[in-house]
C-alpha cells in the first residue's frame, strides 16, 4: 500500500530523491542519478532534498533533469535527454576584470578612474 503513493503520483520539481529511490526499486533512478553525476543516491542526508533543488545544486537545468527522470515510466530517458540535463560548465570570471570593475565601483579618495562607455545615464551630468 505505500508504495502505491509513489506510482499514482506523477513526477515534479517537489518530489524528493528518497520518493525517487522508493518509486524505482530495480535503479533505474539510481542510474539516471549515476549517468548525470549525482552523488545524492548514496548520500542518506539527500534524500529528503526535491529534485529541482538537487539540479539547481549540481548545476543542471531543471526543466531536462525532471524530463529525464519522467522518461523513466517508459523505456527510461534517451542519451538526447540525458545530454540536455547534464550540468553546463560555468564560465569562471575573469581574477583581473572582476578586480578594474571592483576599483571603478569604489574608487580611492584622489584615484581618477575613468567611466566605461556606454554606462553614462541620462541626467547624471556626465553627459557629452
Amino acid at each position: 500500500m505505500r508504495n502505491r503513493r509513489f506510482i499514482n503520483k506523477a513526477i515534479r520539481g517537489s518530489t524528493t530523491i528518497g520518493e525517487l529511490l522508493k518509486r524505482y526499486p530495480d535503479g533505474r533512478a539510481l542510474a539516471v542519478m549515476s549517468r548525470l553525476g549525482w552523488p545524492c543516491g548514496h548520500c542518506s542526508a539527500r534524500s529528503t532534498e526535491p529534485l529541482s533543488l538537487a539540479a539547481k545544486r549540481h548545476g543542471n537545468p531543471v526543466r531536462a533533469v525532471i524530463e529525464c527522470f519522467r522518461m523513466l515510466e517508459g523505456g527510461g530517458p534517451s542519451e538526447a535527454a540525458l545530454d540536455a540535463a547534464r550540468a553546463r560548465p560555468r564560465r569562471s570570471p575573469d581574477p583581473a576584470r572582476a578586480w578594474l570593475r571592483s576599483a571603478a565601483r569604489y574608487p580611492r579618495r584622489g584615484a581618477r578612474v575613468e567611466p566605461r562607455p556606454g554606462s553614462a545615464r541620462p541626467g547624471s551630468g556626465n553627459d557629452a
